[in-house]
């Protein structure tokens, strides 16, 4: 629907068959986090993004990252960061530690022990939904498809240049 004003004519609106693809981009987004969210809820107590902070843990060096490092991987502010943390180390799974960087005041995340076992006791669980979800309901050129769509909207939306860059954590 086209806004009658004058600054509507140098909007360049979408055709029916864009629309239907955004539309489309938008049910996506809308149902596939809270579905994964509810996988982990139900098998681990945990939220998708707690995950991912664990599982970026577990694929870095010694386990271990710089907190500002750590964010940059989960796509998060420093705040979100700190919360999850927080919920993380209640658990046992993550802990906070100084940077012996000079400088000295970076603070660096650890995934316990503890942690590294829930990782791999969630993993096969998330694999499966992840597989049930979206994996196995597109061809191999299907799936390419997506994830080169997928990296071309990250990189637009990750543009240091771009407004909304700027309101996302760490572009």
């Amino acid at each position: 629907m086209a806004p009658t004003t004058a600054a509507a004519d140098d909007v360049p609106w979408l055709s029916d068959e864009q629309q239907d693809h955004w539309r489309a981009l938008i049910d996506l987004l809308a149902i596939l986090p809270p579905a994964l969210d509810a996988q982990l809820k139900r098998d681990a107590g945990l939220n998708s993004y707690e995950y991912q902070v664990m599982t970026a843990l577990s694929e870095s060096r010694d386990h271990e990252l710089g907190l500002s490092d750590l964010a940059t991987r989960a796509r998060c502010s420093l705040s979100r960061l700190s919360h999850a943390l927080t919920r993380l180390e209640r658990n046992g799974w993550v802990e906070r530690f100084p940077g012996t960087e000079p400088g000295g005041r970076r603070m660096r995340a650890r995934l316990t022990d503890d942690g590294m076992t829930q990782v791999e006791t969630i993993a096969p669980g998330h694999v499966r939904e992840v597989r049930r979800l979206v994996i196995d309901t597109l061809s191999d050129e299907q799936l390419a498809a997506l994830a080169d769509a997928a990296r071309a909207i990250t990189a637009a939306a990750l543009d240091p240049d771009s407004e909304s860059c700027r309101e996302i954590a760490d572009c």
